[in-house]
């Protein structure tokens, strides 16, 4: 790594890293998103159809591999972030007292990890999806880690409004 600060910045490599794990996250919420809705809406009769029509009839099973494999990167980003998370961001926003906003991402670290748990038994049911005994539960994980990724990737952009990013 000390090679790549003979070229840039150290500010400059945080943000380039920051800059990843945002995008990997919106990549992911996106993927999430739409198999969620796809799960929960009536499946599809015809080929018309408007915006929210097409935007739930996409196809689960080949969303599986692309949340699973986006889900660890942005876990491994994320956690790579944390380091310096700890020590320039949590230590001012606890001197200033929002206990509540760190609250909420303490709890995003928990809900996410619990995620990247429960990330072999999605992709079971996935892969498998033409067993109909497995319906409900892939659609419900689907929900559940979709409502996952919305919580942790709003309360990431709270905690950036807070303190600000590369203070």
């Amino acid at each position: 790594m000390d090679f790549i600060l003979d070229y840039i910045s150290v500010n400059t490599f945080w943000t380039i890293l920051f800059m990843v794990h945002a995008l990997l996250a919106v990549a992911l919420l996106g993927a999430l998103t739409h198999q969620a809705a796809a799960v929960l809406s009536r499946p599809r009769t015809s080929a018309a159809g408007g915006f929210i029509t097409r935007f739930r009839s996409v196809s689960g099973p080949s969303y599986a591999a692309a949340v699973c494999v986006l889900w660890v990167l942005t876990f491994i980003f994320g956690g790579w972030i944390y380091a310096k998370y700890r020590i320039y961001v949590r230590i001012p926003i606890e001197q200033e007292g929002f206990y509540k906003t760190l609250g909420a991402f303490e709890l995003k670290e928990h809900f996410t990890t619990i995620g990247l748990g429960f990330l072999p038994f999605y992709w079971h049911l996935w892969k498998n999806a033409r067993n109909a005994a497995f319906d409900s539960a892939r659609k419900w994980l689907t929900v559940v880690l979709a409502g996952i990724c919305w919580y942790a990737f709003l309360t990431g952009h709270i905690l950036n409004n807070v303190r600000g990013f590369g203070l």
